[in-house]
């Protein structure tokens, strides 16, 4: 049984159900980002289930360094771990070794480099990504590839994809050896394999094409969102999403802004994470629907009404901007949460308002009242 099941389209857009051992996802979806196994700003698992998120993103990397992956498989995995029953994507550590990219040296085995907690030696390669993932059991791990960032010369980006590709079928394998395993934690493990190729249109399509062979759970667009415009982003979603397979579902990796997200799923892509919406929060950027606000502009000091009073989340029925303004001014941790609570709920809420549009076939009307005005600074 396939892991995705297209419901109905509008044009490029895809309504569907992400069907896990954990539990089913509707998409479009978007992914809240607990990079260490917690939303950055004190948010729990409980939490989480109130802001109406449906999928955790938690990173293999970091993970690895800081508990250590067998220190969470010898606890029963990551979703015991962390109190949390629904779905969880995990990031194969490929963006933080290019993130770090200071620190490595990359061939055909994999990546070594030193740890950003202690100095220490790592290696990875395909192999180790999967073990470590597994280790995990997260619902859906990603292949290893090799992230560049943009603008990267043709040369560059073409041995990228290469090496991505080479390293995906090392991944298929191994994660097939993995789910046999008797004291494996998630035997049933998803794998999505990555599509690279920078902002090259012909590169990207021919990697498309040559991963979508390896028929895998589902297949990600990384490398964008690392230094291009919008509108290149755009174009590169335009170009690849046709040779998608339709029956798997699409994820737009580190993307994005409420704009960036609303156009990507006009153009075809049913999946997102990125960690801005927290980030953002907790230095006093929030979104509203009729915009972003910085609370940390003095005009707020004394505005006592709703982060956004269109907004029924439960930190806009209970505390005014000046409130959370004070918060975040005298450093108070309660600010931060309230703050990222916000922007989270926010998130979700605005893909249920997508999926609806969806449904309803009118999300071309949908798009074109917020794209733009979701994307503007008050």
């Amino acid at each position: 049984m396939s892991a995705f099941h297209l419901l109905k389209t509008e044009g490029n857009a895809r309504r569907g159900e992400f069907i896990t051992v954990h539990g089913t996802v509707q998409t479009p979806a978007f992914m809240n980002v607990g990079t260490a196994a917690a939303i950055k700003g004190g948010v729990a698992a409980d939490d989480l289930k109130t802001l109406k998120c449906q999928i955790e993103l938690s990173n293999t990397y970091h993970l690895h360094v800081r508990p250590g992956d067998d220190v969470i498989h010898q606890l029963g995995g990551l979703h015991k771990f962390m109190n949390w029953d629904r779905p969880i994507l995990t990031d194969s550590g490929g963006f933080q070794v290019f993130s770090l990219a200071a620190l490595n040296s990359i061939d055909d085995e994999g990546v070594t480099f030193n740890s950003h907690i202690d100095g220490k030696r790592i290696f990875m390669g395909p192999e180790e990504s999967m073990r470590i993932q597994s280790h995990l059991g997260s619902t859906v791990a990603m292949a290893f590839d090799q992230c560049i960032g943009n603008p990267a010369a043709r040369p560059e980006a073409q041995d990228a994809a290469r090496r991505t590709t080479l390293w995906l079928k090392r991944c298929k394998a191994e994660m097939a050896r993995l789910n046999a395993l008797p004291d494996t934690i998630n035997p049933k493990q998803l794998l999505f394999g990555i599509n690279q190729g920078a902002t090259y249109p012909d590169l990207r399509i021919a990697h498309r094409n040559e991963i979508a062979e390896l028929d895998l759970d589902g297949y990600a667009i990384g490398g964008l969102a690392v230094g291009e415009t919008a509108e290149e982003m755009y174009g590169i979603i335009e170009a690849v999403e046709p040779y998608a397979p339709k029956d798997k579902i699409r994820y737009l990796m580190g993307v994005g802004t409420c704009e960036n997200i609303i156009e990507a799923v006009w153009r075809g892509v049913d999946l997102f994470d990125c960690v801005m919406p927290s980030r953002n929060a907790r230095h006093g950027h929030l979104v509203t629907h009729d915009g972003i606000i910085n609370l940390n502009n003095q005009k707020y000091m004394l505005d006592d009404s709703p982060v956004d009073p269109k907004c029924d989340c439960p930190v806009c029925q209970r505390y005014s901007r000046a409130y959370i303004r004070h918060l975040l001014k005298a450093k108070e941790a309660l600010g931060q949460r309230l703050a990222v609570m916000h922007n989270l709920y926010f998130y979700n809420t605005l893909m249920e308002e997508i999926r609806a549009a969806l449904d309803e076939g009118r999300f071309a009307e949908f798009r074109a009242e917020n794209s733009r005005k979701l994307g503007t600074r008050i």
